[in-house]
C-alpha cells in the first residue's frame, strides 16, 4: 500500500459485488445516504482501489467464492502498521457458509451483516466502520508527524554534533601555544618557588579546560553517566584546593565570604582528580550563584568512620521542600523569581550527582526551606592506607630525550613556535613550517626523524600533506604525527589512511612526547 498517494485519506467505500448491477444498485443507495463509493468489477481492482486509498470495502459473499477469499486476504495484507482497513461482509442467510469461516479467519476487523439488510441497517453499519477509519486516519497522521519530529532531531542532533566538534578545535587551538609555554617556563624557571607556584596553578587550569573541551565532544556519555574517569589515590585537600581556584573568581565577584575547614589528617579516596575537583567547584558555583552579594559559605570536610564527608553550605535563597527530591534531575530549576543574575542551565548538580556515583560515593541536599540556604553534602569511601600508592613527583627536567630531528608543520603560528621551542629545550633538532608546500619543500633536504602535522591547515591540509609524503621513497621511516583539534573518531579513521602513525589532539602532552620520542630515539639515528 503506498502511504504516499494524495488520494491515501479516502472516505470512499469500496463495492464487490459478484454482478455490475449489484455494484451499480448498491452505490445508488450509498450514494442517497451521502457515502461516496466505488464500484470494484473484481476482486484485482479491488486490491489496486485498496493501495489507493479507501475507507471501507464492502463485500458480497458471492464475489469472493472459488478462491476469491484468499486473493482478498492478500491484498489486504500489504496494509502498513497503522492499517486496519474494516471489511463489511454481506453474508447470505444462516451466515454459517465456509466463506464467512474463512473471512473470520482471514480477515481482522471484519463485520458482517446477514442479508436482507435494511438499508438504515447498512448505511449506520458503513458510517461506523468509515468513523473507526478516520481514527485510524488520526493516528496515521500521528505517526508521520512523529517521523518528521525524529528526522528534525536527528538533523539537528548532527548539527550539534558538527558545532561541537568545530567549536573544540577552536578552543584546543589557543589552548596548544598556552600549555606549550607553561612547559617552556617550567624548563626556564631556574627552580623559582614563586614561578613553581604559579606554574602549578597554571597547570591546573589548563587541565581543567582541556578535559572540559574533551567532554564537549562527549556530551551524551556526560549525561548517560558514561564519563570516562582517570582514577589514582587522591588527597581530598589537594582536590579542594583545586575546586576553590576554580570557583575563587565567582566567589569573589559576588562579594561572598568563604570559610574553609580542614581536618589536620591526610585524607585520601581512590578517585579522578580534575573530576573530584569538579564536583566541589559545581557545588561553590552553585552557592554563589544563587545567594545574595555578600553572602557566606562554609565548606569543611570531616572525617566519618570509612568515609570522607564533603560540606559546602550556604546563605542563599534555600530550596522549597517540594524541590528537595528534584534539584539532582536534569535543568531542575529554583523558583524563577529568586534565581540569581548568574542561574545556568540546572545541570550542573546533575553532573555532581552522576560524578559522586561514579566514585562509590552518595550526595543529598539540605535545606530549611526558601530563603534559609542550602546545604549539599557528599559521602566519599576512604581508602587504607596499604592502598595508597606513592605519587611520584611530575619531573620534567630530569628526563632528557635523545637528540631528534623534527619537523612542526601548523598554520597557527604561536602554536608552532611554542611547540619549537619545547622540543628545542628537551634536546632536540626543530625545524618549522606554516603550511603544507612548505613542509614538503623542506623534507627535501631535511631528513627529520618525526613530523608533527596539524590537520587543519587552509589549502593544503595535514592528509594531504601526509599522503605526498608516504609517496616518497626516502620518507618511509618518517614517524608522521597528527597533532591537531580534530578528535573525533571519523578524523582518526581519515589520519590513519592518509598515513599518519600516531594521532594527537592538542594540546600536546609532554609527558605523551616523551614517551614518544623515547621509543624511536634507540633506533633512530640525530643525523
Amino acid at each position: 500500500m503506498t502511504e504516499t498517494s494524495e488520494n491515501y485519506y479516502s472516505q470512499r467505500v469500496a463495492i464487490l459485488t459478484p454482478t455490475g448491477r449489484d455494484g451499480a444498485l448498491t452505490a445508488a443507495l450509498l450514494g442517497e445516504g451521502n457515502i461516496d463509493s466505488v464500484v470494484c468489477p473484481d476482486i484485482p481492482s479491488a486490491g489496486r482501489l485498496i493501495e489507493e486509498g479507501v475507507g471501507c470495502l464492502l463485500v458480497a459473499e458471492e464475489a469472493v467464492l472459488n478462491g476469491g477469499m484468499t486473493a482478498l486476504a492478500t491484498a489486504l495484507a500489504h496494509q502498513p502498521p497503522w492499517s486496519d482497513l474494516p471489511v463489511l461482509l454481506l453474508t447470505r442467510y444462516g451466515a454459517d457458509s465456509a466463506t464467512v469461516g474463512l473471512a473470520l479467519q482471514s480477515f481482522s476487523n471484519v463485520t458482517l451483516l446477514e442479508r436482507p439488510v435494511r438499508p438504515p441497517t447498512l448505511l449506520s453499519a458503513l458510517r461506523a466502520a468509515l468513523k473507526a477509519r478516520e481514527r485510524q486516519y488520526q493516528v496515521r497522521a500521528y505517526l508521520a508527524e512523529q517521523a518528521r519530529t525524529e528526522d528534525v532531531l536527528r538533523e539537528n542532533d548532527r548539527r550539534k554534533d558538527e558545532f561541537i566538534a568545530t567549536l573544540a578545535h577552536e578552543l584546543r587551538n589557543p589552548l596548544a601555544p598556552i600549555r606549550n609555554s607553561l612547559h617552556i617556563l617550567r624548563l626556564t624557571n631556574g627552580g623559582d618557588p614563586a614561578s613553581e607556584q604559579v606554574c602549578d596553578m597554571i597547570e591546573r587550569q589548563v587541565g581543567h579546560l582541556v578535559r572540559l573541551v574533551e567532554d564537549l565532544l562527549e556530551v551524551s556519555r556526560i549525561t548517560r553517566g558514561k564519563v570516562e574517569l582517570r582514577m589514582e589515590p587522591v588527597e581530598i585537600a589537594g582536590v579542594i584546593r583545586s575546586a576553590v581556584e576554580a570557583s575563587r573568581p565567582l566567589i569573589d565577584a559576588c562579594d561572598h565570604q568563604l570559610a574553609i575547614s580542614l581536618p589536620s589528617e591526610s585524607l585520601t579516596v581512590q578517585g579522578d582528580p580534575v573530576r573530584l575537583s569538579q564536583i566541589f567547584a559545581n557545588l561553590l558555583n552553585n552557592s554563589s550563584k544563587y545567594m545574595h552579594h555578600g553572602g557566606q559559605i562554609w565548606l569543611s570536610v570531616r572525617h566519618v568512620d570509612d568515609e570522607v564527608l564533603i560540606s559546602v553550605r550556604d546563605t542563599g535563597v534555600g530550596i522549597a521542600p517540594e524541590m528537595l527530591d528534584h534539584v539532582f534531575k536534569m535543568f531542575a530549576q529554583v523558583d524563577r523569581s529568586k534565581r540569581q543574575a548568574q542561574g545556568g542551565l540546572g545541570i550542573g548538580l546533575t553532573l555532581v550527582q552522576s560524578l559522586v556515583e561514579m566514585h562509590g560515593g552518595v550526595v543529598e541536599a539540605k535545606s530549611d526551606g526558601l530563603e534559609q540556604g542550602s546545604e549539599f553534602i557528599v559521602r566519599l569511601p576512604l581508602i587504607k592506607e596499604t592502598q595508597r600508592a606513592k605519587q611520584p613527583p611530575t619531573a620534567i627536567r630530569e628526563v632528557r630525550m635523545p637528540k631528534l630531528k623534527v619537523l612542526v608543520v601548523d598554520d597557527n603560528q604561536d602554536a608552532a613556535t611554542t611547540l619549537s621551542m619545547l622540543l628545542q629545550l628537551l634536546g632536540c633538532d626543530v625545524l618549522t613550517a606554516n603550511d603544507g608546500p612548505s613542509a614538503l619543500q623542506i623534507l627535501k633536504g631535511y631528513r627529520p626523524a618525526v613530523a608533527f602535522l596539524d590537520i587543519g591547515m587552509p589549502g593544503m591540509d595535514g592528509y594531504e600533506v601526509a599522503r605526498r609524503i608516504r609517496l616518497i621513497p626516502e620518507l618511509q621511516s618518517l614517524m608522521l604525527v597528527a597533532l591537531t583539534g580534530w578528535g573525533q573518531q571519523e578524523d582518526r579513521r581519515l589520519s590513519s589512511e592518509s598515513g599518519f602513525d600516531h594521532h594527537m589532539l592538542k594540546p600536546a602532552d609532554i609527558t605523551t612526547l616523551k614517551t614518544l620520542f623515547t621509543s624511536i630515539g634507540a633506533s633512530t639515528p640525530s643525523s
